[in-house]
């Protein structure tokens, strides 16, 4: 192959053509800033409405009126920062309360985020995962009680690929008056959304996961929801994010949005066929692996492959070799000798857990790509269990 194959979208996306095109004109020649009361600077007030309209359609937030549907958009620099102020939000909202539900499997995003409430006084609790990293909805229902604010669950996981019950956790949160968080960073554009059908609150995105620019993202705000904003200054947002919007990147997530939207049964199909190939292929050419996550309700795209008694950065240094990129789980924890807290949270053993490699595809991907690595991977992975001290035939 001549070029990088790039099998790490979870981390990452590629800027789609049509986005980049769309935000050309916002650098040099609608550079006007959008709270300013001339023309100029509300041509490009209206663009980014625009963009928050095609937001709001890709969620499912445009029942009520298509008009001011929006206002439960604001756009963020990305989804940890929506994450963030969801959560705090939610305690601001119910005071009153100083418990928090999690599962152990989010993203650090949330994950850290609550770490550091309970050194304000908050009590955590982490929702386990079975084998195949779906939710332990019992403990869930357990764990809610008339003290917890908010209950945040991520709609699809980074790392497998597991999609969890997101509408009967809202549910089981509303039961008890707690609101309901959902970081949808890794499903947007990916599988159907629908914030009315599911009641969620808060749902966040962020745009360099579906093909929009690094830097910006969102949050779905339920209408009635008491906010109190994460940054606070001036006006802009409705007075629930402050700072001058970065109009040129908010434009290419509202064009992201519309593709996603447009083509999300036919991307969705073809991800899932590609992905679920590969893995047929690796698993007849390669002994004890396994695939990780709920099989049968994952993410299109996402393939988590553990290969028994080795570590997964040697495999990805070879992998390098030939020109293919890929990651031992989250892009966030990467670098950290340890298996994710993914791998750890479904009881993967250690053996497999450390030689565990996410693929994860996107629109640009190709099936011989695909065909490529699975040629390449019995070869590098013979290779190394042959020098491993952990591998045993």
């Amino acid at each position: 192959m001549n070029k990088p194959i790039y099998l790490d979208n979870n981390a990452t996306t590629a800027v789609a053509p049509e986005v980049f095109e769309a935000m050309r004109p916002y650098f040099c020649e609608k550079y006007g800033n959008p709270s300013s009361i001339h023309r100029f600077g509300g041509s490009v007030a209206a663009d980014i409405e625009a963009a928050r309209r095609e937001v709001a359609a890709l969620l499912g937030a445009t029942y009520r009126d298509k008009d001011n549907c929006a206002s439960e958009i604001i756009f963020t620099s990305c989804g940890t920062e929506s994450d963030n102020s969801a959560i705090r939000a939610a305690l601001a909202a119910l005071p009153e309360r100083k418990k928090i539900i999690t599962t152990a499997v989010e993203h650090p995003a949330v994950l850290h985020c609550c770490e550091e409430l309970t050194r304000q006084g908050y009590t955590v609790e982490l929702i386990g995962v079975d084998g195949q990293g779906r939710l332990d909805m019992a403990a869930l229902e357990k764990a809610v009680d008339e003290n917890t604010a908010i209950v945040s669950a991520m709609w699809g996981n980074n790392e497998t690929g597991t999609i969890f019950p997101v509408k009967e956790i809202a549910a089981a949160a509303h039961a008890k008056g707690a609101l309901f968080h959902t970081d949808a960073v890794q499903a947007a554009g990916k599988v159907k959304i629908d914030v009315v059908d599911t009641d969620v609150d808060f749902l966040a995105i962020s745009g360099h996961k579906l093909h929009a620019p690094k830097g910006v993202g969102a949050l779905y705000i339920r209408r009635g929801i008491i906010f109190t904003p994460l940054i606070c200054g001036g006006h802009q947002e409705r007075n629930r994010r402050a700072g001058t919007e970065n109009v040129a990147s908010i434009i290419g997530l509202g064009e992201a949005c519309r593709l996603a939207r447009t083509q999300l049964d036919e991307e969705y199909n073809y991800l899932k066929n590609m992905r679920d190939a590969f893995e047929r292929k690796i698993a007849a050419a390669i002994p004890r692996i396994r695939i990780n996550g709920d099989l049968a309700n994952r993410l299109p795209g996402t393939s988590s492959i553990s290969f028994e008694g080795i570590e997964g950065e040697s495999i990805l240094m070879l992998l390098d070799v030939f020109g293919i990129c890929a990651s031992s789980g989250s892009a966030c924890t990467t670098g950290s000798l340890e298996p994710s807290h993914v791998m750890r949270a479904m009881g993967i053993p250690y053996s497999a857990a450390h030689g565990t490699i996410r693929f994860s595809l996107s629109r640009y991907n190709r099936m011989e790509e695909l065909d490529f690595t699975a040629e390449k991977l019995p070869a590098i992975i013979a290779r190394l269990r042959e020098i491993s001290p952990f591998w045993e035939n």
